[in-house]
């Protein structure tokens, strides 16, 4: 039943990868480049959760401004920094995320400073199904991921913000002859990819300890999720999230948890020598 174990631990780390590479694919695909504030993004939505927690005794407040500070953060950066750089080379903008996830992260340890923090959660007697002991607290991060996941789905299918957020990310040039604006369809963007970012952030923070480095050491497993489901597409992103980290779950017991990782990175690079563009990615042509 070990196995089974870890399954469902890879299922719930799964899933966290999934959110943060929604959050690294929702930016790539239309603003065209990998944004490396986003772990930080997460660290600074589980701090303002721990804080409004322990401040109001309540989770869901917690959550609520988690979420709003995600927004407010990648708002402030697009309207700072990216904005001004869109129509600079992509590598720029890289660089800039990577400064701008430093002065995040080092700021959180200015006041916060560097020792584990953790949310104070209820014990409770765990779920047996099938021998296998699952933690309600597991259950209900689940059910808040996977709810995320389908508010994403629908502004993204189901509202005019998403069609024209679809429509810059496969054609800029066309959208804004068709009358889209950029300006707003940035902002709308940046903020749904901050809140997804701050999700992630409360979840992880919740199943571990909240450090300044929380996001940051998920980051690569996040690129690595987004790339594999094929970049740009939010549903490879969350199926290859899901994929490593039941793939880095189940390793553990053979590589340890230090080095699990890197059968997932084997993996990565395994079906991306067998499918380059991923596993949801779409083959294009010469412009």
């Amino acid at each position: 039943m070990l196995s089974l174990d870890l399954l469902v631990a890879g299922l719930i780390s799964g899933l966290v990868i999934g959110l943060s590479a929604l959050a690294v694919t929702l930016v790539f695909g239309v603003a065209r480049f990998p944004n490396a504030a986003t772990g930080d993004a997460m660290s600074l939505g589980a701090y303002a959760a721990l804080a409004v927690a322990a401040g109001t005794g309540s989770l869901v407040a917690g959550g609520v401004a988690a979420v709003l500070a995600g927004i407010l953060l990648n708002v402030i950066l697009y309207l700072l920094v990216f904005r001004h750089l869109s129509d600079r080379s992509p590598i720029m903008s890289l660089l800039a995320s990577i400064g701008a996830g430093f002065m995040i992260r080092s700021s959180l340890g200015l006041v916060y400073g560097q020792d584990p923090q953790a949310f104070r959660v209820p014990l409770a007697r765990p779920l047996v199904l099938l021998d296998v002991r699952v933690q309600w607290l597991d259950l209900k991060l689940a059910g808040l991921t996977l709810a995320t996941l389908a508010v994403v789905y629908l502004i993204l299918a189901k509202t005019a913000a998403g069609r024209r957020m679809r429509a810059v990310s496969a054609d800029p040039a066309l959208a804004r002859v068709s009358g889209i604006d950029p300006t707003r369809v940035m902002l709308t963007l940046w903020a749904l990819a901050g809140g997804v970012s701050a999700v992630a952030g409360l979840v992880l923070g919740l199943k571990t300890v909240v450090t300044p480095d929380l996001g940051w050491n998920l980051l690569l497993p996040a690129f690595a999720a987004a790339v594999l489901g094929g970049i740009g597409s939010p549903l490879g992103a969350v199926a290859a999230g899901i994929l490593l980290g039941i793939v880095q779950e189940l390793a553990t017991p053979f590589v340890g948890f230090t080095y699990k990782i890197a059968i997932a990175f084997a993996v990565l690079m395994l079906v991306l020598l067998i499918r380059p563009r991923g596993l949801f990615g779409r083959a294009e042509g010469a412009r």
